[in-house]
């Protein structure tokens, strides 16, 4: 196979990136002096910073990977994970849930969900977290080690994985989230330039819009619909009642207002208004996003094979399978994840290929710091701390605390580093993490929602609605052949949510209700205002 031999200017700017960020890392140190500095940035946080964290923190490698290659196996459908499965749960999580996570003083959302039913809830769903960040750390590592710097480069991934690990281990370490936010406006900066120029390059490439849908329209019935924004309910893939109900409704809404990793920036907002204004910022701003994942993979689809067609050897035999089409036999690759990496290494120029680069490990690496910091976060406030405090030991000092949560991270870049050879086998990395997501996102959305929305939801039906949900999850997909998906986590997740929703509405109503006291400020109507309370609210500990 013919790697990509990068100029000396492609190294330079890699290289002045990842100065960079190390720099920041150091730089941010000075300014951590307790818990709140470290896992909340000392709740100073302006909204624009919070916006520009959010997307680049939500948008990886397995993203430019992952959405390019369902856009090139079945077309723009793909890009309602950004448009329909982001802005609108955005604008909910902002003017619904971000301003009682934000007035309550939480550092977590199992925090939040402690606080509103009792310690049970909150550990629950902070194990779940901290093993889903887990799986994410792993699969981010190795799906810009081994599918995008090997298939471009030639490069070991795991010298791509330890190298990547260190770099954004050691700022995260340092810095907490002040480090993570600060890298992050740089890194969505670096990220867009990038993702446009492959996006700009590739329209170039195939003749601009009107000839790439010509091009794919001559192609047959079987490309059909590869323009098509929301496909039919019998599609394989990605049926229309899962796109607008399973994951407009249910997953992007778990996501954007449930997931510490999205939300965390928020929380250390320096006012609710920055906190709401940063979501909504971060909502207009992914609107950009599709363009830069999923029409590059349209554009594989006229690219690759003319371009193999010219000369076979630029690409392996052993990665090509010809497809027969309308216009005669096509040279396809078999794996979709491959697409964007080897459009990459065929087409980028010398300095475009650097910024390219940058952009994706720009978003790699915030994706990666936020995870590190969220899981940190949760580690320590909610499983630790409050372990030991239920066992009957002394909540941890300001100080105690920093340590633990800096250990922990780098426990964590350590581990997934270790972790990430082991999912080699595994193919279709978007579906999977989606997958893993939807096992408890469902019942997880309707606790918070109840939680917020509804005075007498209490912690028995809570933890009852979140622990037979996910029990509910493993049969929907024990049953083969009961959706038509054949990757159903959209379903999966809508009728989880709806089962967790309808469980713990009746076990709420069959038990005590929670004392008004106890949920005052945390529950719609019931809003805190005054300097005391709040000050109690934070200091406030669920039975």
């Amino acid at each position: 196979m013919q790697f990509v031999h990068l100029h000396w200017i492609d190294f330079s700017i890699i290289a002045v990136y990842m100065v960079g960020c190390f720099v920041i890392g150091l730089y941010t140190t000075k300014y951590i002096d307790n818990a709140g500095d470290f896992f909340l940035a000392g709740k100073a946080l302006p909204f624009w910073a919070i916006g520009f964290s959010i997307v680049v923190s939500d948008i990886g490698a397995t993203d430019f990977v992952g959405v390019a290659g369902n856009a090139y196996t079945y077309g723009i459908s793909a890009a309602n994970f950004d448009w329909l499965g982001s802005m609108p749960a955005m604008v909910f999580a902002a003017f619904i849930f971000v301003p009682y996570f934000w007035r309550s003083g939480v550092f977590t959302i199992p925090e939040f969900l402690g606080r509103r039913y009792n310690a049970g809830v909150q550990l629950i769903n902070a194990g779940i977290w901290i093993m889903v960040m887990l799986i994410s750390l792993v699969m981010m590592l190795w799906t810009t080690a081994d599918d995008l710097v090997r298939t471009v480069l030639g490069y070991d991934p795991m010298v791509t994985v330890w190298a990547m690990a260190l770099i954004t281990g050691f700022y995260t370490f340092s810095g907490g989230l002040s480090a993570v936010v600060m890298t992050d406006v740089v890194q969505l900066v670096v990220m867009y330039v990038g993702g446009l120029s492959l996006l700009a390059l590739s329209l170039w490439e195939v003749g601009g819009w009107g000839n790439l849908r010509e091009g794919i329209a001559a192609m047959g019935d079987q490309f059909a619909n590869h323009f098509t924004i929301l496909l039919p309910n019998d599609h394989s893939a990605f049926p229309w009642s899962g796109i607008v109900f399973g994951l407009g409704v249910v997953m992007a809404v778990a996501y954007m207002s449930g997931n510490q990793a999205i939300v965390h920036r928020t929380l250390g907002a320096r006012t609710e208004w920055d906190a709401k204004a940063g979501m909504l910022l971060g909502g207009f701003l992914k609107s950009f996003i599709p363009l830069m994942v999923a029409l590059p993979g349209l554009c594989a689809l006229i690219y690759l094979p003319n371009v193999i067609k010219a000369d076979p050897s630029v690409v392996p035999a052993e990665m090509v399978e010809y497809v027969k089409t309308a216009a005669g036999d096509m040279p396809m690759l078999k794996e979709q994840d491959k697409v964007v990496p080897t459009m990459m290494r065929l087409m980028l120029p010398p300095g475009l290929q650097g910024l390219m680069f940058a952009g994706l490990f720009a978003a790699l690496m915030s994706s990666i710091s936020g995870t590190l910091s969220s899981a940190s976060t949760i580690f320590v406030t909610d499983i630790f701390n409050r372990s030991k405090v239920l066992l009957g030991g002394k909540p941890l000092n300001e100080r105690q605390a920093l340590n633990w949560g800096r250990g922990f991270t780098a426990f964590l870049i350590i581990a997934s580093a270790v972790l990430a050879p082991q999912f080699a086998r595994v193919g279709g990395l978007y579906n999977f993490i989606q997958t893993i997501l939807s096992l408890f996102q469902g019942p997880t959305l309707a606790i918070l929602l109840l939680g917020i929305l509804w005075r007498r939801a209490n912690r028995w039906g809570a933890l009852t609605g979140l622990i037979t949900g996910v029990f509910f999850c493993f049969i929907l997909w024990c049953v083969p052949g009961l959706f038509p998906s054949d990757d159903p986590f959209l379903y999966v997740a809508m009728f989880s949510f709806v089962f967790a929703l309808v469980v713990t509405v009746v076990v709420s109503l069959l038990t005590p209700p929670e004392p008004e006291d106890k949920i005052r400020g945390l529950v719609w109507g019931s809003v805190l205002k005054d300097t005391e309370t709040q000050a109690a609210l934070e200091e406030r500990v669920s039975q």
